[in-house]
């Protein structure tokens, strides 16, 4: 049997009710991993847990919401009480917000939208760092995206705090390198999620806005949860070992061009 890239490594995935988070929690229970799974969405994360134990691993559901500072805190003790440590961890969790011009768009929206997509990340780096160093180090994985790194009209809130998520991958890696904790992003292009699909652009509802958004990438389609669920498990692993502070774009050369 291949050796498995996680194994005995215990973790958590914030947003894990669907989409890509649903997808790295598989993924990394296949490579075995012990998984927490967070979400305010409890019957999509529930179910998230359902598939992993049914393929024979090891996970539990949290309900989080990750812009509370007492909720993530609890995510982290719960998560270290369930498995006895915590060595790896993906902050995924976010919302779309709503898609409008910048001098109109509604500043609640805005709010929520910074409040869940970057100082939710801050939040669960901010409690999960004190018990990897307890570990001797680890890793995290940020979800930032494409709008991590260009700009896409309409859509200020999301483009703001994805640049942010990206920053405060940084400031962490350059923070914690020498005491054995890598933090890296993953920037993903349009991929086949409900945020995508069935939300946001909405580009499930009609063939011509998904061929609109897929003709973005070179590669011609929109992108599978399962193919950044891949790029998350290899930056976890110990095969990434000498990569941290990496802002890595997985969008099938949409901001090559």
């Amino acid at each position: 049997m291949a050796e498995r890239l996680l194994e005995g490594k215990a973790g958590l995935v914030t947003g894990g009710s669907s989409g890509i988070g649903r997808a790295t929690a598989l993924a990394m229970a296949r490579e075995g991993a012990r998984v927490a799974v967070a979400d305010v969405a409890v019957e999509g994360g529930e179910e998230t847990v359902r598939m992993m134990t049914q393929a024979g691993g090891d996970a539990v559901f949290i309900r989080t919401d990750v812009s509370r500072d007492s909720d993530v805190a609890a995510l982290v003790r719960s998560t270290v009480d369930r498995f006895g440590r915590l060595d790896v961890a993906v902050n995924n969790a976010g919302i779309e917000g709503t898609l409008a011009p910048l001098a109109e768009y509604p500043e609640e929206m805005f709010d929520r939208v910074v409040a869940v997509n970057l100082k939710g990340v801050w939040l669960c780096m901010k409690h999960e760092i004190p018990e990897l160093l307890e570990q001797g180090g680890g890793a995290i994985v940020n979800m930032a995206s494409i709008l991590g790194l260009v700009a896409f009209p309409n859509a200020a809130a999301y483009t703001a705090a994805k640049h942010g998520v990206v920053g405060l991958t940084r400031v962490a890696a350059v923070e914690y390198a020498a005491r054995g904790i890598r933090v890296n992003a993953v920037c993903p292009g349009f991929i086949e999620t409900p945020m995508v699909m069935e939300r946001g652009v909405a580009a499930g509802r009609q063939r011509e806005t998904y061929e609109k958004i897929a003709g973005l990438h070179p590669i011609g389609r929109l992108g599978k949860p399962e193919e950044i669920a891949g790029m998350v498990v290899a930056l976890l692993s110990d095969r990434a070992s000498f990569v941290t502070g990496a802002v890595l774009p997985v969008d099938g050369a949409l901001t090559a061009q």
